[in-house]
C-alpha cells in the first residue's frame, strides 16, 4: 500500500491507462503544460505529448463533443470540464448525444468517454463555482454517474470507467482533493454498482456521497459516544446504484439517512430516499431522513456556506430524531 492524495490517485489511473493504451487522451482547459486548473494532470503533458493531453478553447460545448467523435470512431477520451458547473454549457451534448448515441445506433458503436467533474462547495469559491448538479446526470438513461470519496476509490474506479463502453460522468469533489488515504500499490479496477461499507454498525444506516461520506463518519464518531452505532453505507456509483447493500444494510438497523451535499430540493438524495421507502418500507421503524444543502445559491462568504451546507452536526440532528 501508498498513502496517495485523492487528485494524486485520479492522476495515477489516468497515467496508468495512458501507459496501458495508446488510444487514451486527455482533453480540457488548461490540461496541458499547465498542468490543469488545480494541478490535477500535472506532468502528463510531458510524459504523454500534447497529442494526446490537449489544451481546448474555453468551450465546454466543443469539449464534449470531441469526446463524443473521438470515442465514436475508436479512441478512449478523457474530458475534463474545469467545474462541475459549467457541465451546464455541455449538457445538449452530454445529455442528447452522449446518453443516447449507443440506443440510437442500436448498440452497433461504442461511446468510451469519461466526463470528468470538480464539483461542490467548501472553497469560497461562489455560487458559480460550488454546486453539486449530479441529480442531473443521474436522471439522464445513458450515462453512468460515479462519485468516489477516497483516494483508493478514486483511482479504481477511474480505471473501471476509462474502460467502460459507455459515457461516463465522473464527479471528483474538489474540496478533497488533497484528503490522503491508502492506495494499493498494484491499483485494480472496482467494478461499477458496488457499494461499500466505511464503518459497520447495528442501530441506523447513514447513506452519504462524496465528501458527505468524511462528514458521515465523523457524525458516526460522535453518535457512537451517546451510544448510537451507525453504519455508514458509500454508493460510490450513482448509477448503476448498489441498493442490494443498501437494503441489507437497512433491513439490518431498520433506519436510514441520506446525505448529500447538493440542494435538498430535487436531489438525488430523495431518489435514494425513495428506492427505501418503495422497496422496504416494512424494514423501517422511522421514516427515512434526508440530509441536504439548504436552498439557497452557494454564497462566497465562508461563514454562509458553512451553514447553508451540511456536515456532521447536522447529520447527528437528523439521526436523533430517530431516537
Amino acid at each position: 500500500m501508498k498513502t496517495m492524495t485523492y487528485m494524486e490517485a485520479i492522476r495515477e489511473a489516468m497515467r496508468i491507462k495512458m501507459k496501458e493504451d495508446e488510444k487514451v487522451l486527455i482533453l480540457g482547459e488548461d490540461v496541458g503544460a499547465f498542468g490543469g486548473c488545480f494541478g490535477l494532470t500535472g506532468t502528463l503533458h510531458s510524459e504523454f505529448g500534447e497529442k494526446r493531453v490537449r489544451d481546448t478553447p474555453i468551450s465546454e460545448g466543443a469539449i464534449v463533443g470531441c469526446a463524443i467523435g473521438a470515442a465514436a470512431t475508436g479512441l478512449k477520451p478523457i474530458a475534463e470540464i474545469m467545474m462541475a458547473d459549467f457541465v451546464t454549457v455541455a449538457m445538449d451534448m452530454l445529455v442528447n448525444q452522449a446518453a443516447k448515441l449507443r440506443y440510437m445506433f442500436g448498440g452497433k458503436i461504442s461511446l468510451p468517454m469519461v466526463v470528468r467533474l470538480p464539483g461542490g462547495g467548501g472553497l469560497s469559491a461562489a455560487a458559480q463555482h460550488s454546486q453539486s448538479l449530479e441529480a442531473w446526470l443521474t436522471h439522464v438513461p445513458g450515462l453512468k454517474v460515479v462519485y468516489p470519496s477516497t483516494p483508493a476509490d478514486a483511482a479504481g474506479l477511474l480505471l473501471t470507467a476509462i474502460d467502460d463502453d459507455n459515457p461516463v460522468a465522473f464527479i471528483e469533489h474538489k474540496g478533497i482533493y488533497s484528503l490522503k488515504g491508502e492506495v494499493p500499490d498494484n491499483i485494480k479496477p472496482i467494478p461499477f454498482g458496488v457499494a461499500d461499507i466505511k464503518k459497520e454498525g447495528k442501530d441506523i444506516t447513514i447513506i452519504a456521497t462524496g465528501k458527505m461520506v468524511h462528514e458521515a463518519l465523523k457524525a458516526a464518531e460522535k453518535l457512537s459516544k451517546e451510544g448510537i452505532e451507525a453504519e455508514v453505507v458509500d454508493p460510490r456509483t450513482l448509477f448503476p446504484l448498489d441498493k442490494e447493500a443498501i437494503f441489507n444494510s437497512v433491513k439490518k438497523t431498520n433506519k436510514a439517512l441520506v446525505v448529500t451535499e447538493e440542494n435538498k430540493r430535487g436531489g438525488y438524495g430523495g431518489e435514494i430516499s425513495a428506492i427505501i421507502s418503495e422497496e422496504i418500507f416494512d424494514y423501517l421503524d422511522a421514516p427515512v431522513v434526508r440530509i441536504g444543502a439548504l436552498n439557497t445559491p452557494i454564497p462566497f462568504s465562508p461563514v454562509l456556506e458553512n451553514f447553508v451546507l451540511p456536515d456532521s452536526n447536522d447529520i447527528v440532528n437528523g439521526v436523533k430524531k430517530l431516537f
